[in-house]
């Protein structure tokens, strides 16, 4: 199964989202999660491909504005794939990705 922390601004940001929005991204964060456990890529509707001039840095897309950042980190379990979130909200958090 894999593991994931995440950095206190990804917290930070995720209070303020709206219920739905909250809800719309777990809902994206389960699929993310089989697909990683699945281990043959991600989904096209997830949209998750590198942040432009942020080497190491992902994005998810989890709503038509929504968006996710992420980064591997060391594996705690070993063999299964550790996600660091950083950041989330609308398309505008990619500036500070």
């Amino acid at each position: 199964m894999p593991t994931y922390t995440k950095l206190p601004r990804f917290q930070k940001d995720f209070d303020q989202l709206s219920a739905d929005d909250q809800e719309r991204f777990r809902q994206a964060v389960e699929k993310f999660i089989e697909d990683l456990k699945r281990g043959q890529g991600f989904r096209p509707g997830l949209r998750v491909r590198g942040v432009q001039g942020a080497p190491g840095i992902y994005e998810m897309t989890w709503a038509p504005d929504g968006r996710a950042t992420f980064h591997y980190g060391e594996p705690i379990q070993e063999g299964e794939a550790h996600v660091v979130w950083r950041r989330v909200g609308s398309h505008a958090i990619l500036a500070n990705a």
